[in-house]
């Protein structure tokens, strides 16, 4: 028999992670905060303190008052969105604690009046509910104690982004970086980035939840989150993630088999401890998450499937090594499915949810995001 030898493999330079980071870029960093509101070359820090000139003279916005909409970057390009950093003090009085909820983001690009990002600030960093909570994903990280951290990227031509203050009261202070590559160019092929915030207060029986509609040209849907409030007991998480791609008509391309295994995990997050009682069990990776639960009743700690409510979960999952992709259009729905001792059951439940996709311009615009009074949590 004659021996093959494998060849051996290129030892060249590129195979590593990391080394796109020492290959020669025509890119120029730039940012934008409080301190260079412009994003200027050489103009930031400038603002004088008690310490001195440019002695953190200007690290935040003083106040964003109630019904205000301030913007936070305001940019020509040609660029790239890198790294988004967010923060709101907590020092709100008893009469607003859903800060997280009332202050809109919006993302403007290329001289759109429409914004191809609108969500409440919690939600877009997966903080549902309006209850911080520690996120360790690729994309979205949130850090203590509301530290956002955002690494999607964002090609523009222009970038335009505004903070709506919709809270009943003024905010004392925010603290935000929006980190960004300005280049000479960008690829003809470069999509926009987009993000809609939606919600059911409660979900109509036996018909599924829409978490993305009315999405025209081509594109790629890369994530989801999910701010569930259960309104019923029982088991919640049996219903699919469809994906309707390229006209599809009753039935979708792309499906999950149930919301657990679409979030990454099995068997209802569950385990049991050495009395039989289940616990779901929250965690955060690159890719999925389930990061927060909260059961605010206590339950009958006999019965598997008595679960109190109303209980709250936060769920993420980015198709970033799957992207979904379509040329035409694209819907994105859920099923409100459940299941108990004598098998599966439709359900009806409070949903909110933050879909993530890329495409090529111009966007269909989106349905109203609603007053802070629909938007506030159980």
């Amino acid at each position: 028999m004659t021996n093959i030898m494998c060849e051996t493999p290129f030892q060249g330079f590129g195979h590593g992670a990391l080394d796109s980071l020492s290959l020669a870029s025509a890119g120029r960093s730039r940012c934008v905060n409080a301190e260079n509101p412009t994003g200027g070359k050489g103009t930031a820090a400038t603002a004088s303190s008690a310490l001195g000139p440019s002695r953190k003279g200007s690290p935040c916005i003083r106040t964003v008052r109630a019904g205000e909409s301030v913007t936070l970057m305001d940019v020509a390009g040609p660029g790239v969105i890198r790294h988004i950093w967010m923060t709101v003090t907590d020092k709100t009085s008893p009469r607003g604690p859903n800060v997280l909820r009332n202050l809109i983001l919006e993302f403007y690009w290329d001289g759109e009046t429409q914004p191809s990002v609108q969500c409440p600030i919690g939600d877009f960093f997966c903080c549902g509910h309006a209850q911080s909570c520690r996120i360790n994903s690729i994309p979205v990280m949130v850090n203590p104690n509301r530290g956002f951290n955002c690494f999607w990227s964002m090609p523009f031509e222009h970038a335009r982004i505004v903070l709506r203050n919709d809270h009943n009261e003024d905010v004392p202070a925010f603290f935000y970086q929006i980190d960004y590559t300005e280049y000479d160019s960008l690829p003809d092929n470069a999509m926009r980035f987009h993000a809609q915030w939606r919600r059911e207060r409660v979900t109509q029986l036996a018909r599924d939840y829409t978490v993305l509609d009315n999405v025209n040209g081509h594109g790629a849907y890369v994530g989801t989150y999910l701010a569930l409030t259960a309104l019923e007991s029982r088991w919640w998480g049996e219903g699919e993630f469809k994906m309707y791609i390229d006209g599809d008509g009753q039935y979708p391309t792309w499906c999950s088999t149930g919301a657990e295994d679409y979030f990454g995990g099995a068997w209802s997050f569950a385990e049991f401890d050495d009395r039989g009682r289940m616990h779901e069990q929250t965690f955060t990776g690159p890719y999925i998450g389930y990061p927060f639960y909260s059961q605010t009743l206590s339950r009958r700690e006999s019965d598997y499937w008595d679960v109190a409510t109303p209980v709250t979960r936060g769920l993420y999952r980015w198709h970033i090594p799957d992207p979904i992709y379509f040329e035409r259009n694209l819907r994105v729905e859920w099923q409100q499915i459940g299941t108990e001792e004598n098998g599966n059951f439709e359900r009806q439940d409070d949903v909110a949810t933050v879909a993530y996709w890329y495409q090529c311009e111009p966007h269909t615009p989106f349905e109203p995001i609603g007053d802070r009074y629909f938007r506030q949590p159980r």
